[in-house]
C-alpha cells in the first residue's frame, strides 16, 4: 500500500486506526503525508499532530536515524503529479504488516517461512522526545537517560525562564536580544553547526534539489527571515538545499545517524562562541595539568593502598555504629555481572545515580544502583538507604541484598524487579493496556500496606519523604514494592512529625507544609500516596496533566469530577469498561481525601487500608491543595522559581521558608 497523495485527483492515501482493538470502524488516529512545505509524515490524533516522522532526506526520513532502516528498501516518489510512499522488505523470505493500533501507536508484526509465529518487531513511539513540539519552538530535546531534556538553541534564551527551570519547555525559546544587521540581503551572520540531528519541521521551509551546500548557506544569507539550512538529502556527502524560515519546531539530537543542521546566529554570538572555545581550551590544558599531578599522587596512594582503605573505612565504619550486618560484593563479581555497567544493562537513573541489572554466575539477577560522581547524594543518602532498608522486612518493600565499596565507587545491590517502576506502565501508551482493574487496585492496596509498616508496624518510624510512581518498583507478578530510601528520615518514639531546613522529594508530590515551610509527617507520605492512587486510576501524569475545560491540574480535575458526580470519568480510558466501579469510586475517594489541604484532614495509613478493604460509608473529601494549574500559584511559582529540580528527579538542597 502507498501512504500520500494523488496531486491530479488530490485523492489522499492513508493510515488509520481502528477505534478500538475490538471495534475496526475508523479511530481517531492517522498516519498521513503532509504535502505543505516540505512533504513529511505526521501521525495525528483528530486534527492535532502528536508524532512527526520528519521530512525525506534519500535514506528514509529525518524523524528515523538511517542505521534503524537497514531491513527495508523505501522510496519516496515526488514530482508534479504524485507525492507518495512505497516501503519493501529486502528479505523476501519475510511477511510483514503494519498497524496502526487504537492507541496511535504503530506496531510492526513479521512472519517467516521458519516460523508460523507472530513476532512484533517494532512497537512505535520509543521515548518523550518523540512527542511533536514537546520542547516548544527553537529548542532540542535530549533524551538523559530515559529523561527528556530540552535546550535552547545557540543565541536563543527560554521564553518563560521560570517555567524552563521547572521543565515546562513547551513554550520553547526565543532569539536571545542581539540584533542582527541583515539589510536587504547582506549580513554578517553566521551558522552554527549542529551534528546527529532530527530536521525541523518543514511546514514553513523551502527546497531546491540541485544547490550545494555552500549555495544553500549563502541562499539563506541573502534572505534576512532564514533562520537555518541543512542539505536535502544525505547521500553521497549530502546534497540539495532545506531552508527554514522563522521559528523552528519538533527537533531533537540522535546518538548516530542524524542530519547536520546549521542555526543563523549573530556575529557577535559567533564571536563569543570562539572566546568561549578558546577559554575552554586554555581550562582543559591548566586542567590538564592539574589532573595530571592529582592523578599521579592518587597512584601513589593506591599503590600504597591508603584510598582504598579510607573509603572503605568510612564506609564500613556506618555499619560497624548502626550494628547492621550486610553482605558486601566485589568489585569484580560486579562488573562481570553488568558486564562492566554497559548502557545495554541500564534500567534507568534517579538522583542517586544510574541502576543497571547484573546477573551473577548462578544466573541470580540483580539490580545495582551506582552513585554518580555527578550526584548531589552521597554519603548521608548512602547511609539512610542501608541504615533503613537493611533493617526493614516486608512484602512491599524492596530488598537490599548487600552493597560494594571499591575506592570511591559506592553500590547498592538489590533483587531485580523484572518490570522496572510503576511510572513505565502507566503513563506508557502500551504497557499501560496491560494493567487491567485487578492490577491497579492491587497495586493501590500494596503501597498502601508498605506505607502503613513504615509509618506504625516496623521497628522505626519512617517517612520516606520522596513517594512517586518512579520509586514504585513491580516484581514479576506486578505486584508492587517500594524503593529508594535515600531521602527518608525516621522519628523517635511518639514523635509524629518534624521541621528541616533541607526539603528534599520531587514536585507534584510535596503537600503544601512540607514544599512552603519544611514541615513534614506521615501525612506528607499520606499526601504523595494519594496523589499516585489518582494517577494510578486515571493514567494521567500529575505533573503534566491539565484540565480542558479549566484551569486544574490532575487533583483539580479530579475533584471537579467528583463534586459533579461524574467520578469515574477519571479513570484510564485503556481500562475501557473492564472494572468494577464500587472499588474504582473507593480509590478516588482515598486519593481525594489523602489529599486535602490540611494534614489532619488526611487520614493516616492504617484508616486508608481499613478504607480500601472495607465496606464502610467514608467520609466527604474537601477541595484538595495545589489544584490549580501551578502557573497560578503565586507563592509556590516563587518557591518553585528559584529552588525546584528539572524532571522528576529528587530534590535535596531545597531551602524551605
Amino acid at each position: 500500500m502507498k501512504i500520500g497523495w494523488d496531486l491530479v485527483t488530490r485523492k489522499e492515501y492513508f493510515l488509520s486506526s481502528w477505534k478500538s482493538d475490538d471495534d475496526p470502524s475508523e479511530g481517531e488516529y492517522f498516519l498521513r503525508i503532509v504535502t505543505k512545505g516540505y512533504p513529511q509524515f505526521f501521525t495525528f490524533k483528530g486534527s492535532k499532530k502528536i508524532f512527526r516522522g520528519g521530512s525525506w532526506n534519500g535514506v528514509g526520513f529525518s524523524g528515523y536515524p538511517t542505521h534503524q532502516l537497514s531491513q527495508y528498501r523505501q522510496r519516496f516518489l515526488m514530482n508534479d503529479k504524485q507525492v507518495f510512499l512505497e516501503c519493501d522488505i529486502l528479505d523476501k523470505s519475510i511477511v510483514s504488516i503494519y498497524k496502526l493500533r487504537a492507541s496511535g501507536l504503530g506496531q510492526t508484526y513479521a512472519w517467516t517461512n521458519q516460523s508460523n509465529t507472530r513476532n512484533v518487531i517494532s512497537t512505535g513511539v520509543q521515548d518523550e522526545c518523540e512527542r511533536f513540539a514537546l520542547c516548544g519552538a527553537n529548542s532540542v530535546c535530549i533524551l538523559d537517560g530515559n529523561l527528556p531534556t530540552c535546550e535552547c538553541l545557540k543565541g536563543y534564551v527560554p521564553k518563560f525562564p521560570e517555567q524552563w527551570n521547572i521543565s515546562y519547555w513547551s513554550n520553547g525559546c526565543v532569539a536571545r536580544n542581539v540584533k542582527s544587521d541583515c539589510v536587504n540581503g547582506s549580513s554578517s551572520d553566521g551558522f552554527w553547526k549542529y551534528t546527529e540531528m532530527k530536521l525541523p519541521d518543514t511546514s514553513f521551509s523551502w527546497f531546491n534539489e540541485i544547490l550545494s551546500l555552500e549555495d544553500c548557506r549563502n541562499k539563506c544569507l541573502e534572505n534576512c527571515s532564514c533562520t537555518s539550512y541543512s542539505n536535502l538529502y544525505v547521500l553521497d556527502g549530502g546534497s540539495g538545499c532545506l531552508l527554514w524560515f522563522d521559528d523552528m519546531v519538533d527537533m531533537r539530537r540522535f546518538t548516530q545517524g542524524g542530519q547536520d543542521l546549521y542555526i543563523r546566529v549573530p556575529a557577535s554570538e559567533l564571536d563569543n562562541g570562539r572566546r568561549k572555545k578558546m577559554m575552554l581550551i586554555i581550562g582543559i590544558t591548566v586542567g590538564g595539568i592539574i589532573f595530571g599531578l592529582t592523578c599521579a599522587c592518587a597512584l601513589i596512594l593506591r599503590k600504597r593502598g591508603v584510598a582504598r582503605f579510607i573509603y572503605r573505612k568510612h564506609y564500613e565504619s556506618i555499619l560497624k555504629k548502626e550494628e547492621i550486618y550486610l553482605p558486601t560484593f566485589d568489585f569484580s563479581v560486579i562488573v562481570k555481572a553488568t558486564q562492566n555497567f554497559s548502557s545495554c544493562n541500564k534500567l534507568g537513573e534517579g538522583g542517586f545515580g544510574p541502576v543497571y541489572k547484573g546477573t551473577l554466575t548462578n544466573g541470580q539477577e540483580l539490580a545495582v544502583k551506582r552513585l554518580s560522581k555527578n550526584s548531589g547524594q552521597g554519603l548521608e543518602e548512602f547511609k539512610n538507604e542501608v541504615v533503613l532498608i537493611a533493617k526493614l522486612q516486608h512484602r512491599n518493600l524492596v530488598k537490599l541484598l548487600g552493597c560494594c565499596i571499591e575506592e570511591e565507587d559506592i553500590m547498592l545491590i538489590y533483587e531485580y524487579m523484572p518490570n522496572k517502576s510503576l511510572d513505565n506502565f502507566i503513563f506508557d501508551e502500551t504497557r499501560r493496556h496491560l494493567l487491567e482493574w485487578p492490577k491497579r487496585f492491587n497495586i493501590i492496596c500494596g503501597i498502601a500496606r508498605g506505607l502503613l509498616y513504615l509509618h506504625q508496624d516496623s521497628r522505626l518510624r519512617i517517612i520516606h519523604r520522596d513517594l512517586k510512581t518512579s520509586n514504585i518498583l513491580l516484581d514479576a507478578n506486578l505486584d508492587p514494592k517500594i524503593s529508594d530510601f535515600g531521602l527518608a528520615r525516621t522519628l523517635l518514639g511518639d514523635q509524629i512529625e518534624a521541621n528541616t531546613t533541607k526539603v528534599a522529594g520531587t514536585y507534584g508530590y510535596m503537600p503544601p507544609e512540607y514544599a512552603v515551610r519544611g514541615h513534614f509527617s506521615t501525612k506528607s507520605d499520606v499526601f504523595s500516596y494519594g496523589v499516585i492512587v489518582l494517577e494510578i486510576v486515571s493514567g494521567k501524569k500529575i505533573r503534566e496533566f491539565s484540565d480542558p475545560e479549566q484551569c486544574h491540574n490532575l487533583l483539580g480535575y479530579a475533584w471537579r469530577l467528583w463534586s459533579e458526580g461524574r467520578q469515574l470519568e477519571l479513570l484510564d480510558e485503556a481500562l475501557g469498561e473492564r472494572f468494577t466501579p464500587s472499588e474504582a469510586t473507593k480509590c478516588i475517594q482515598v486519593g481525594l481525601l489523602c489529599v486535602q489541604q490540611r494534614p489532619e484532614d488526611r487520614p493516616n495509613m492504617s484508616s486508608v487500608v481499613l478504607m480500601l478493604n472495607g465496606e464502610k460509608l467514608l467520609p466527604n473529601p474537601k477541595v484538595p491543595a495545589f489544584y490549580i494549574e501551578r502557573d497560578t500559584i503565586p507563592e509556590l511559582d516563587a518557591l518553585l522559581e528559584n529552588c525546584m529540580s528539572r524532571n522528576e528527579v529528587s530534590i535535596t538542597v531545597l531551602e524551605a521558608r
